[in-house]
């Protein structure tokens, strides 16, 4: 379905996600952050001495080097933020304790603290007195009940001994309606990530959307369907040996031009042309949805047929492959055909029976063989099945069958058997080749340069009742098929378009 074009799809895809991420986003906004939160996070944690547990050998001069205890000193700076959209009061600590929060610094021992806090936030120191519970003891350091509005951080620098540079640090403590959690590790007056993972996610994966259908938009073939194009069904009938060239191009027509039905339907191009002219008679006006294709001209008591020439066929004579010859004279082929010749040994061939596997007199393929060829018509049939004679009278084994794959499946299976095609069906067909008639071999190309006689051939013809009008599909697809995209798969499948410079010359 047209709707279903892949731009489409990218598109309804991102304004789904586009909705989607909008939601939770809403959700994310009005549940997550709007909950009280205490966020902590590790900015420092550097060694003083020279203890080689911290990997990091130091140098120390005053102080630090004239206390007693400093060998396996370490200092941490311990950042506390209100990283919520909710202030929090005294009262919203849970603990039962005086203070509100407890750091603990797994194997170490605090020796000393001290409260910073940034600019315009003063008032916090008021909080941090040993009234308000700070303190600390052994490992543990205890934080008072500090009301935080959002965004307001104060920071602890704490002077340590014994244990390793990077032991587990520790926040314990509850809010009412909200959580105590750590942070992403930062150095110091670090800014928080402009966004969240969540929001880079959903950035990332909008923004893929959009540059992929941007992508489609720019990189889709916007190239107008050809001139002429037109709507509704059309059925084309006629020829088996130019059905593959029909069918391509009915495909094509279809994919170029919205609205358009084109059925290929070839029974011979006797039986389509008068399939078309009782159609016409049937029709009450004008000039039915029909395309008759035909190899060779119509009889000539159909004057209300309108021939249009499209392409010239070349025909091929094809034999099994258990006979060697390579060419023969069209004096022995008209031989072969009228049962002068029964056994190839007489031609200079293996000992074999000759069988003709010819096509139904509706055949197009056929009638031209006839008239290019033979200048006569075939003798009778005598076989059903093309290996038994059923007239014991007749001099050689003809059968006729309904189209040219059932002809060239007969003669590679059967030894002795002759038969005619199409020449790109014969070309591509195995167990059997083709022959040069009188020394010229089946070639398009020798044709087309008007450097072969070869006699096999026949201009291919598209018939209509009548002349259709203009704008209707019939005329816009006998168009496209003579004129447009239909000469590139006319010569594609063995052909010459008529409509070429070397094509009006031998369609002429």
């Amino acid at each position: 379905m047209e709707w279903l074009s892949a731009e489409n799809v990218v598109a309804v895809g991102t304004a789904l996600l586009g909705i989607v991420a909008s939601g939770v986003m809403v959700w994310y906004e009005r549940r997550v952050p709007r909950r009280k939160r205490i966020g902590y996070r590790v900015q420092m944690d550097n060694p003083i001495g020279d203890d080689v547990r911290s990997g990091r050998a130091n140098r120390r001069l005053g102080l630090f080097d004239e206390a007693p205890g400093m060998s396996d000193a370490t200092l941490v700076l311990l950042r506390i933020e209100n990283d919520g959209s909710q202030s929090i009061a005294d009262n919203d600590y849970t603990g039962r304790e005086l203070h509100g929060l407890t750091a603990v610094f797994t194997d170490r021992t605090i020796r000393g603290v001290s409260v910073t806090q940034p600019v315009g936030t003063d008032h916090l120191m008021d909080h941090f007195t040993p009234a308000a519970g700070l303190g600390y003891d052994g490992n543990t350091l205890r934080i008072p009940r500090v009301p935080l509005n959002p965004r307001d951080h104060f920071k602890l620098l704490v002077l340590l001994s014994g244990g390793d540079v990077g032991c587990p640090i520790r926040l314990i403590g509850g809010i009412r309606d909200g959580e105590v959690h750590p942070n992403r590790s930062a150095t110091p007056d670090d800014k928080a990530p402009l966004f969240s993972r969540a929001s880079r996610l959903i950035t990332i994966m909008l923004t893929v959307c959009v540059v992929t259908l941007a992508a489609i938009v720019v990189l889709r073939d916007d190239s107008p369907p050809p001139i002429g194009c037109a709507r509704g069904t059309l059925t084309v009938t006629g020829s088996t040996a130019f059905a593959p060239v029909a069918e391509e191009v009915a495909t094509k027509y279809e994919r170029d031009c919205e609205g358009a039905h084109v059925t290929v339907d070839p029974h011979g191009s006797t039986a389509g042309v008068r399939e078309l002219e009782a159609t016409g008679l049937a029709a009450k006006k004008g000039s039915p949805a029909v395309v008759a294709l035909s190899d060779g001209p119509k009889p000539s008591d159909m004057p209300q047929l309108r021939e249009n020439r499209i392409a010239m066929s070349v025909f091929a004579i094809v034999v099994n492959n258990g006979i060697p010859l390579k060419n023969l004279s069209t004096v022995d082929v008209r031989r072969l055909y009228r049962g002068q010749i029964r056994n190839w040994k007489q031609l200079g061939g293996p000992d074999l029976a000759v069988h003709l596997v010819s096509r139904d007199a509706n055949s197009g393929t056929r009638q031209v063989f006839q008239r290019r060829v033979l200048k006569r018509g075939e003798i009778a049939n005598s076989s059903v099945d093309c290996v038994h004679k059923d007239d014991p009278a007749a001099p050689v084994i003809r059968c006729e069958l309904d189209s040219t794959d059932q002809v060239l499946t007969q003669i590679a299976e059967l030894p002795g058997a002759i038969g005619y095609s199409e020449l790109t069906l014969a070309s591509g067909a195995k167990g059997l080749h083709t022959l040069d008639l009188d020394g010229h071999p089946p070639s398009v190309d020798a044709i087309e340069h008007g450097t072969s006689d070869y006699p096999y051939r026949e201009i291919e013809y598209a018939y209509t009742y009548g002349q259709p009008p203009a704008d209707s599909l019939a005329s816009s697809f006998l168009t496209y098929l003579s004129r447009g995209n239909g000469q590139d798969v006319i010569r594609t499948h063995g052909h010459i378009p008529c409509w070429t410079p070397e094509g009006l010359k031998l369609c002429a």
